[in-house]
């Protein structure tokens, strides 16, 4: 069974810093990219910031950039998402996720999404 669980999201004030980590299990983590997500309310979800699955360039929502830091631990099957400096627009639900895109055209794509932590920034 494919098991993405995120945890660290909670309430936090402006300025504040937040770390979320999700745990992956029942596919193979290393081959897949990784990304954080995330959906406030009236708005549509959000790329937030992605990893690749080999050594590459990492890849932020303008919004975020300079604040927040995607990283992996591929032993360890997890994706970190350090955020600093929150302000609150970044309140959302935010949501893990890994993606793999087969090189033969054609074959079946797959994408499986975490269940999403609630991120508040609020005074």
């Amino acid at each position: 069974q494919v098991q993405l669980e995120e945890s660290g999201g909670g309430l936090v004030q402006p300025g504040g810093s937040l770390r979320l980590s999700c745990g992956a299990a029942g596919f193979t983590f290393r081959i897949y990219d990784m990304s954080w997500y995330r959906q406030a309310p009236g708005k549509e979800r959000e790329l937030v910031a992605r990893i690749p699955s080999v050594d590459g360039r990492t890849e932020y929502a303008d919004s975020v950039k300079g604040r927040f830091t995607i990283s992996r631990d591929n032993a360890k099957n997890t994706v970190y998402l350090q955020m600093n400096s929150l302000k609150p627009e970044d309140t959302a639900v935010y949501y893990c996720n890994a993606y793999w895109r087969p090189a033969r055209v054609g074959s079946k794509e797959l994408n499986y999404w975490g269940q999403g932590t609630q991120v508040t920034v609020s005074s």
